[in-house]
């Protein structure tokens, strides 16, 4: 098996260089590196990552803490992280937290104890303990998705990054006024997640901006799941007056409405416009093709890892917050015939819907 030692003798350089080329210790000369490298791709030299985490005290790896992996959503997020990792030579350990708060705390313990070198974390509804944690053993991290608030846990001290919720949130509301809606439903998400704080604060801010008043009739919780979503939306159209347009807050709430509605042998939009927050791969092979809010899932986890290696780089630099523009995927199930896909940031309404609200069922 080749050795530092060889690679250095093939390169025509001293081990030292070999060593500072591997690990980032010192600028290298852009030839003296090339050959570094390109001797090391001919012996096939592996480093010995354990020794070389013994001598920086860094192990390259990144703790990637998210719950629900096989959601399409969080799924892309962590191809963004992955591919950034491999492209600053990270390599990733990944766990669930279930969006439990105890076993968070649990998980986040597990990678910390693995020694990696910072984390990304999606944090719960209640990420007290997380917190906590993490500023005790000062663990460089980035909260990635939701936010904490960070005068209510007492810190400053960690980076954010998220997608804009509030404002595309609106654009929906909005749109689906503009086509004729008065009673305009919306399945949110978990409460206590910053992510369903925002998308409500946005529903409201769209009605305020279409004249419509606010019925707290109209918001149910979908618990940021499918399940949770068929109880919500079951009770939502189970009303006195239900509503005539329906937007859900994330793409597995929006299959648990949409399965509630074909049992009730309801259309979209012709019996009610449906419009979601969350555009996912198959969301154009369903009839109709969904309306959505795009959010730019791989570079956020892109966005995180450059965040931490920022951190990682300069541990005393003030916390920030990056927040990402989503795009608005302009289909049918508002009610709009088909047009050309893709972003449409104006929302402005295609068409007639098949079916208008029924007069007087104003909010």
């Amino acid at each position: 098996m080749p050795t530092m030692a060889d690679v250095a003798r093939s390169a025509g350089v001293s081990v030292a260089t070999v060593s500072h080329v591997l690990n980032g210790t010192r600028p290298v000369l852009p030839h003296t590196r090339q050959a570094v490298l390109d001797a090391v791709e001919e012996l096939g030299y592996t480093p010995n990552t354990l020794a070389r985490s013994l001598v920086t005290s860094r192990t390259r790896s990144i703790g990637l803490a998210v719950s629900a992996v096989s959601n399409p959503y969080f799924t892309e997020i962590l191809q963004g992280v992955e591919a950034g990792a491999l492209e600053h030579g990270y390599s990733l350990l990944i766990a669930d937290p279930h969006d439990d708060p105890g076993h968070e705390r649990k998980v986040v313990q597990f990678l910390h104890e693995r020694r990696v070198d910072g984390m990304i974390v999606a944090p719960s509804a209640a990420p007290r303990e997380l917190v906590d944690y993490l500023t005790r053993h000062a663990v460089p991290t980035v909260f990635l998705d939701r936010l904490i608030d960070a005068e209510a846990h007492g810190t400053s001290s960690f980076d954010q990054v998220c997608a804009d919720s509030a404002e595309p949130t609106a654009l929906l509301v909005t749109h689906l006024a503009s086509l004729g809606h008065r009673r305009i439903g919306l399945v949110a998400g978990l409460p206590g997640l910053s992510t369903t704080r925002e998308r409500i604060t946005g529903y409201r801010h769209g009605l305020a901006a279409a004249g419509l008043a606010h019925d707290e009739g109209l918001v149910v919780h979908g618990d940021s799941s499918s399940d949770g979503a068929e109880r919500a939306t079951a009770a939502l159209l189970s009303g006195a007056v239900p509503p005539t347009a329906l937007v859900t807050a994330n793409n597995a709430m929006t299959i648990g409405a949409l399965r509630v509605l074909r049992e009730r042998g309801l259309s979209v939009p012709g019996d009610i416009a449906l419009c979601c927050f969350d555009d996912f791969a198959w969301a154009d092979l369903f009839s109709p093709r969904l309306t959505a809010i795009a959010q730019p899932s791989r570079e956020l986890g892109a966005q995180a890892v450059r965040m931490l290696l920022d951190r990682l780089a300069a541990p005393d630099r003030p916390a920030r917050t990056v927040r990402l523009p989503c795009s608005f995927v302009h289909r049918t199930s508002c009610g709009c015939p088909e047009r050309p896909e893709g972003p449409d940031p104006a929302a402005a309404p295609a068409g007639p819907l098949g079916r208008r609200p029924e007069k007087g069922t104003d909010s």
